[in-house]
């Protein structure tokens, strides 16, 4: 299958926007599992709805149950160890769009607080400066909207801890619309669903060595 340079898929439904004999790249809709969770009602995930068609597809990383967007599949576990290490040495380039409330005092900029499980109350995870693991986010301000007093933003994850981008962004005082575990009742209430999308990602086949660069747009 050749790759498509950009998709829009309705909520709910997966694509598939790449697929070669080493990997997938697929387009994970908003409240989808990228794995199977703990319980007979969490069975239903991305990768077991990709391994119907696919056998051999192999998660390599993951988005959050709420979070949309491009997410990266091997094909067998020799794929999978090459894809892995990929994105364990960074050598992955991600953003995502994201809209948040208010509007950030800089156009750009970065966060860079340190990360760690709230462990109390999981699965929240919080700013640690004396135990968490070290978590750095760039952004850049896209356009504001006063009306709702919202701002569309980029956001680039340079290292890849769990709910980096949330915890960062309401850390920043601005926290993404929808979002059910950080955003106060007058952001959550400003969307039905959790308005971020991982939009980009580029990396080098790992069997050819050709630079992939895939794009899907927010359906927000």
């Amino acid at each position: 299958m050749t790759s498509l340079p950009f998709c829009s898929t309705p909520e709910k439904v997966f694509s598939l926007i790449h697929v070669d004999r080493s990997l997938i790249v697929a387009n994970k809709p908003t409240r989808l599992l990228s794995v199977p969770g703990r319980g007979p009602d969490k069975q239903d995930c991305l990768v077991s709805r990709i391994q119907t068609e696919f056998p051999d597809a192999l998660i390599v990383h993951r988005l959050d149950y709420d979070t949309s967007g491009l997410i990266v599949l091997a094909r067998g576990k020799t794929m999978h160890r090459a894809l892995s290490i990929l994105f364990q040495d960074r050598f992955v380039t991600k953003r995502y769009v994201a809209v948040v409330n208010g509007k950030p005092e800089s156009e750009s900029g970065e966060v860079n607080l340190p990360l760690i499980v709230d462990w109390p109350n999981r699965p929240l995870h919080r700013v640690d400066f004396e135990i968490g693991k070290s978590a750095l986010t760039l952004y850049r301000v896209l356009g504001y909207d006063a009306g709702k007093d919202c701002s569309r933003v980029a956001l680039t994850p340079e290292t890849g801890r769990t709910h980096q981008l949330r915890v960062h962004m309401q850390s920043l005082g601005h926290p993404i619309l929808g979002d059910p575990l950080y955003a106060d009742e007058n952001a959550k209430g400003k969307s039905d669903r959790l308005l971020l999308h991982a939009e980009y990602l580029a990396f080098a086949h790992p069997v050819t060595g050709k630079a992939l660069s895939f794009t899907c747009d927010a359906p927000f």
